[in-house]
């Protein structure tokens, strides 16, 4: 018997094999990048966050000098491009760690 839609029994144990190796670096891939922290600021340095791979905000820093009771809004704005700059850092390197599939397989 020619094995399972025209492929040998070996071709299938090795594309099974292909395919448990990249799961297992997929996996490592997932560690690293949960593990690694990003920095980012806002405001010249003015709000700084640090905030790792799992997207959890691990340190906020605000300068006394930007914290103005008459302008909030300002401070909130800081914050959160500061944090979504953080968070485009993570999409860039998770980008980077996507594994290529040879042969376009999928």
């Amino acid at each position: 018997m020619a094995g399972f839609n025209g492929f040998g029994g070996g071709n299938m144990q090795n594309l099974l094999k292909q395919a448990q190796k990249m799961q297992e670096q997929m996996q490592r891939d997932k560690e690293e990048l949960e593990a690694t922290i990003f920095y980012a600021n806002a405001g010249g340095g003015m709000v700084e966050v640090e905030m790792n791979g799992k997207r959890e905000l691990t340190s906020l820093q605000i300068k006394p000098e930007v914290i103005d009771p008459e302008d909030k809004e300002m401070l909130e704005d800081l914050i959160m491009a500061a944090i979504n700059d953080a968070n485009r850092q993570i999409d860039e390197k998770a980008a980077e760690m996507a594994p290529q599939i040879p042969g376009g397989m999928f």
